[in-house]
């Protein structure tokens, strides 16, 4: 048998927001499958799927750029080991400038910046360095997303944390950033049903399938109360099914249709989403930078 930590417990608890002795119970029946455990309470408590907000766990910041024409865009994710980092200047203009990289030489792999070479004849690695250095921590360069739009682009930051890029054809400049800014309270993961990853919908069939089958009801019920379950997964995690967050009486899919618009594609990126952030004393992060500095300068 596996042996259950209380970081596992705590761990699982955030995931489901259930209490301690129902994920610990949980763990041991999975044998510390986290994730066979999330299903198990989910299928027991009918828990919502997590969410992506739910799960920041790094630090950082994230940059953005788009061309004067709205055409061409940059979506950049710049971790770094704490927030004190993230909330310095340098860093936070790094971001910036590999961003409009992104834009201008249209990288497609994040791990492609490393070697480019900035206007003023700095490679990107080289500049990378530097602020290792300067600011003491490691510095990495987590994901980016480039786009060359159908439409026109719009980019909406909530701070440094979360960004959105958007590819959309409609005349109306708001509608672009009254989407962008949705996406990033709503957290779609695609644009429409057919897009969904496959595994995730059979992983949620699976679910509702074993939640309706406890109701002891007949099969060809279970089968509509299934079905019923997956149409509404569709309509909150599908851009064009959320309700509007500045209108929840209409969907997104109505919004754009009452305006003749469409929406081609969407990046979103939050900071330190699926990495796990180590526990510490931030007084002593801070303690740690200071003496790192000194160190630089001396």
């Amino acid at each position: 048998m596996a042996d259950i930590t209380a970081g596992m417990v705590k761990d699982l608890r955030e995931l489901t927001g259930l209490g301690m002795m129902e994920c610990k119970k949980a763990l041991v029946e999975t044998n510390g499958d986290m994730k066979a455990a999330e299903d198990l309470l989910r299928i027991k408590s009918v828990a919502k799927a997590t969410k992506a907000a739910g799960r920041i766990a790094a630090e950082g910041v994230i940059g953005a750029f788009v061309s004067t024409d709205q055409k061409q865009g940059g979506l950049v994710e710049l971790n770094c080991e704490t927030d004190f980092v993230a909330k310095n200047t340098d860093f936070i203009n790094f971001a910036k400038v590999l961003a409009q990289l992104v834009t201008d030489k249209h990288v497609e792999k994040a791990d492609e910046l490393s070697a480019m070479v900035l206007p003023g004849g700095e490679t990107v690695e080289s500049l990378r360095q530097s602020l290792v250095m300067k600011l003491g921590e490691n510095i990495s360069i987590r994901r980016s997303a480039c786009y060359t739009a159908e439409g026109r682009l719009a980019t909406y930051l909530h701070g440094t944390k979360i960004g959105v890029m958007i590819d959309y054809t409609c005349d109306d400049e708001i509608l672009g950033k009254d989407l962008a800014m949705h996406i990033a309270a709503s957290k779609p993961l695609c644009v429409s049903s057919d897009q969904v990853p496959h595994d995730l919908v059979e992983r949620e069939r699976q679910i509702f399938t074993a939640q309706a089958a406890e109701s002891g009801k007949p099969a060809n019920i279970v089968e509509k109360m299934v079905e019923g379950r997956i149409t509404k997964y569709f309509a909150e995690v599908t851009l064009l099914g959320q309700p509007f967050v500045k209108d929840p009486d209409q969907t997104i899919e109505k919004l754009l249709a009452a305006k003749s618009a469409q929406v081609h594609a969407f990046t979103l990126f939050v900071v330190g989403e699926g990495i796990e952030k180590k526990s510490g004393d931030f007084a002593a992060e801070v303690m740690a930078q200071v003496s790192q500095m000194k160190e630089n300068k001396s």
